[in-house]
């Protein structure tokens, strides 16, 4: 049993990409006696649980939703269920690097100890690494996600994307694209590198296939400056030269850049006519004002300033689009006007992982459910503070 880890990790080095639920299964039955597993993959939306080795079964992402699985999910903890006859489900929470794919099931004939338990919970961070690897090689893990078809503008966004949340000692961050089938400019991208956690928002012009291609080339060209070891003043300037001599400034993109110290809690930005910056300090909600700059692309060799504020630990940053803050369906007000400090406030005892879920099903259902009018991006992201450097 000491060797269960090593050996179904073993199987999923050997096994091909779009096979790796087949070799978790008969990996995990022969190292653990299982009677049987399952791999569940959260949707684009995160508003289910998905199964891989059985795909068609019609209700399973509706039942996981309300099930041990969402619970194992949202907690990510180990969770336990058991059964009449004395066997036990025992469901773990498939993460990498804080990014949530989904959940492991795992039956066995018995309740398990702590050393069966965790076994199992290096089992599914095996599993988990490697599957966020094997997407790269295939499309089966992405087919199981889709609970419809993307549009092609809404593919290369999420093809874009860096991932939907990451966790560290010192932070966790998160961010949600909505609507998630049809999306087309809105998008946020991070980075972190040492001591240094980047991010930039983007409030995306226009729609469709269009608004797609021009927040494709302004984020290549911020990462292509990001990599290239330039700040946040070339990040910036690059992307709008990069859109101005491409559109001539017909285009442009508003955008929000920050560069996080995570031991200090400093933060550099560059609001090039940004999305909407807000902090969350205890359970007051307040924008935080920054001195707008020209959005990316509006004219040539457009020049950008930093500008600093501190951050406290314990405070929640929310950034988000004009597809959230302006949202007013009906003729009502703005929901960024009152509506978004409520729902801001509401995630005040929730992880940044599903504080962003909550902001955005607030915004569904202030547009009584009704299909989004303009794409919407929320990002959270909290700072623990520097008491999490060493681990302590």
């Amino acid at each position: 049993m000491v060797d269960a880890p090593d050996g179904v990790s073993r199987a999923l080095r050997e096994a091909a990409p779009d096979q790796l639920a087949e070799a978790a299964d008969r990996a995990i039955r022969s190292a653990l006696g299982a009677l049987r597993t399952d791999v569940f993959v959260a949707d684009y939306r995160i508003s289910g649980l998905w199964p891989v080795l059985d795909p068609d079964l019609p209700a399973a992402g509706a039942l996981a939703r309300h099930t041990v699985a969402q619970r194992c999910f949202s907690s990510q903890q180990p969770v336990r269920d058991g059964l009449e006859d004395g066997a036990c489900r025992l469901y773990l929470p498939l993460t990498v690097w804080g990014e949530r794919l989904g959940v492991l099931l795992i039956e066995l004939p018995t309740v398990p100890g702590p050393a069966v338990t965790g076994h199992a919970t290096d089992i599914a961070g095996d599993l988990a690494v490697a599957m966020r690897a094997a997407d790269r090689e295939t499309d089966r893990y992405r087919r199981a996600r889709r609970r419809e078809r993307l549009s092609m503008a809404a593919e290369m966004q999420w093809d874009l994307l860096p991932g939907r949340s990451v966790a560290h000692r010192a932070f966790h961050l998160a961010g949600q694209l909505e609507p998630a089938y049809t999306v087309g400019g809105d998008h946020f991208d991070w980075s972190l590198d040492g001591d240094r956690l980047t991010l930039t928002v983007l409030n995306g012009e226009g729609s469709g296939l269009a608004a797609s291609l021009l927040t494709a080339v302004t984020v290549n060209a911020m990462r292509n400056a990001r990599r290239s070891d330039g700040g946040l003043v070339e990040q910036a300037e690059l992307a709008s030269d990069t859109v101005y001599y491409q559109h001539r400034g017909r285009r442009h993109v508003a955008t929000l850049l920050l560069e996080l110290d995570i031991h200090t809690g400093r933060v550099r930005a560059v609001d090039a006519g940004s999305p909407h910056l807000l902090r969350m300090r205890g359970a007051t909600v307040e924008p935080m004002k920054l001195e707008q700059q020209l959005p990316l692309g509006m004219f040539a060799e457009t020049r950008y300033e930093v500008q600093e504020f501190l951050l406290s630990p314990g405070d929640r940053v929310f950034v988000v689009s004009d597809g959230v803050w302006a949202a007013e369906p009906a003729g009502r007000e703005p929901y960024g006007q009152r509506m978004m400090a409520r729902s801001l406030r509401a995630t005040r005892l929730q992880p940044a992982t599903e504080a962003v879920g909550t902001v955005m099903r607030e915004l569904h259902a202030y547009h009584a459910d009704s299909d989004l009018r303009d794409d919407a991006v929320v990002v959270c992201l909290d700072w623990h503070g520097p008491r999490e450097r060493d681990g302590g």
